[in-house]
């Protein structure tokens, strides 16, 4: 299986921060942020990887990164996207990196405590289809919601006023390589991008998409406030005294 890091975007919510650099390579607390999700998908034993940025700093990623040393890794790819075409657009760039096999997709301001080894392995064993992580949380009208029954996820809505669900979809995906096939399906959304979210209901539609449950903290950091928190959940995770709650989830 592949590894697609993705670290497009303007980082507008972020700006004036993000008005000389791109959001991903902001420090969370002694680390730029990018190295996060490149190490998560390094513990998932996954060493092949690509990195798809955009906008006018993308090469400041080959500087930082070049290829991949400092992961363990020999190489690593990069792709560059574009204008805004959204999640799927971005990783429709890494059709001919993925070379016909499984790719494990992180979004690069996705941080986490743990480990989504266990997850990867499942999906290796997966004959075709894709699997998602999911997180309970407190605050689940901000995200993608899974609606679970049966056992199963039977569909996905985005930032549902009235969620049925506590269970957000992390932006950590893997798919089969079908999932080149039906982002060529999609029609843009009301914001004028390809969303994952239709993704994902493609392979739920078809019953297919499998899931598991993410352990430990996770955060985005495409905030000021959940850059704070994401810096703050790092420089404690070595100490005992987290408390569960909105800041911890």
């Amino acid at each position: 299986m592949k590894g697609v890091v993705l670290a497009g975007g303007t980082g507008s919510r972020l700006f004036p921060l993000t008005k000389i650099t791109n959001k991903h390579l902001l420090p969370i607390y002694d680390r730029p942020m990018i190295y996060y999700p490149i190490q998560t998908l390094v513990d998932a034993g996954i060493e092949d990887i690509m990195v798809v940025t955009g906008g006018r700093n993308s090469g400041d990623f080959l500087r930082l990164l070049a290829n991949g040393k400092s992961f363990g890794l020999k190489h690593i790819n990069y792709a560059y996207q574009e204008g805004e075409g959204g999640i799927a657009d971005a990783l429709a760039l890494a059709e001919h990196f993925s070379d016909g096999k499984k790719v494990c997709v992180i979004l690069g301001d996705n941080i986490i405590e743990g480990s989504i080894r266990a997850a990867a392995d499942e999906f290796r064993r997966q004959d075709k289809g894709a699997h998602i992580l999911l997180k309970e949380v407190p605050d689940a009208e901000r995200f993608g919601v899974a609606e679970i029954s049966g056992g199963k996820i039977v569909g996905i809505e985005e930032k549902p006023k009235q969620p049925k669900s506590n269970y957000a979809v992390t932006g950590i995906y893997m798919y089969d390589p079908s999932v080149f096939t039906k982002i060529q399906t999609l029609v843009p959304s009301s914001r004028g991008e390809l969303e994952i979210t239709d993704v994902n209901n493609a392979y739920i539609g078809e019953g297919t998409m499998g899931f598991s449950f993410l352990d430990g903290w996770w955060t985005d950091a495409g905030t000021f406030e959940s850059l704070l928190r994401a810096a703050n959940l790092v420089a404690n995770s070595g100490k005992k005294d987290l408390t569960a709650g909105a800041e911890n989830y």
